[in-house]
């Protein structure tokens, strides 16, 4: 069977058109030279991929801003959808840019993680922007953080949106929920229980490392956005001598992007076909 690797990919980016209270990177303005070594960085890592020859690839874009609303990373999402040894590729976005772009890329491969933002966005436009998605034939869920100022508008946006469109729900940080706040949450996602407590992750086995690695702008390959050691680098190929089967290091892991890829739990299962876009199984 032929090598499949995942890589998560966060470039310097780290602006974004929204101002949410919760997070550190609302509003948040990158001078334009930070923007070009942005777009060069991710223009090598288009080029790297385009020329990999080991098996087959997936990508996950997680930056820290908004990327789509740039032009760099809405053609890298097109050219690597196209990319024949490419089984996906993903982003997360608040999905604030135009959509037209996305019928030049093959959607077979192309799917987007949105997170829904009340607040930031008018209900009925960003459930207009959902519907573009759903004309165009993009695969994609929706996401609230859970937020209890959210709950009616998550509420609003699960009976308004198509029920082939899966609502999952971060659990805020810092946040702790009663059995009965997270019930609430749980009518709307299912899934809220995996997001609910952090995971205890020390010495589990994990996927990270070995078949999915996390790569910054620079090209350094680490297990994962959470573990900081490097594995090697990407365009020297040296990260590949370090690719092997892993134990967390870590006490716990609280994030969607992180314990998804844990062994002990059933995500792979339960996400099949659909893990880099939160995507449920047969949802």
């Amino acid at each position: 069977m032929s090598e499949h690797l995942t890589l998560l990919y966060r470039g310097p980016l780290s602006s974004c058109d929204y101002d949410c209270p919760y997070c550190p990177f609302a509003k948040r303005h990158d001078s334009p030279e930070l923007l070009r070594a942005d777009r060069a960085a991710l223009e090598r890592f288009t080029a790297w991929a385009a020329a990999y020859r080991h098996g087959r690839l997936s990508v996950l874009f997680t930056p820290w801003g908004e990327g789509l609303v740039r032009s760099w990373y809405r053609r890298a999402m097109v050219e690597l959808s196209r990319l024949p040894h490419l089984e996906r590729v993903a982003i997360q976005t608040n999905a604030s840019c135009r959509t037209a772009w996305l019928a030049e890329a093959d959607r077979s491969k192309l799917a987007l993680w949105v997170t829904y933002h009340p607040g930031q966005v008018g209900e009925q436009r960003f459930l207009a922007k959902c519907a573009e998605l759903t004309a165009l034939g993009v695969r994609f869920s929706v996401g609230v953080v859970g937020q209890p100022e959210h709950l009616a508008a998550a509420r609003r946006l699960r009976a308004a949106l198509p029920a082939g469109v899966y609502l999952w729900v971060n659990a805020a940080d810092g946040l702790t929920y009663t059995d009965a706040e997270a019930a609430r949450w749980t009518e709307l996602d299912p899934l809220f229980g995996y997001s609910r407590h952090p995971h205890r992750s020390a010495g589990l086995p994990c996927r990270t490392g070995e078949s999915v690695v996390s790569v910054d702008g620079e090209g350094t390959v680490r297990r994962c956005h959470f573990v900081r050691p490097p594995l090697g680098n990407l365009y020297d190929d040296s990260y590949r001598a370090q690719l092997r089967p892993r134990e967390c290091p870590l006490g716990s892991c609280d994030c969607h992007i992180g314990y998804v890829h844990l062994e002990p739990l059933p995500l792979y299962d339960v996400f099949a076909g659909g893990v880099l876009e939160r995507i449920p199984h047969g949802w």
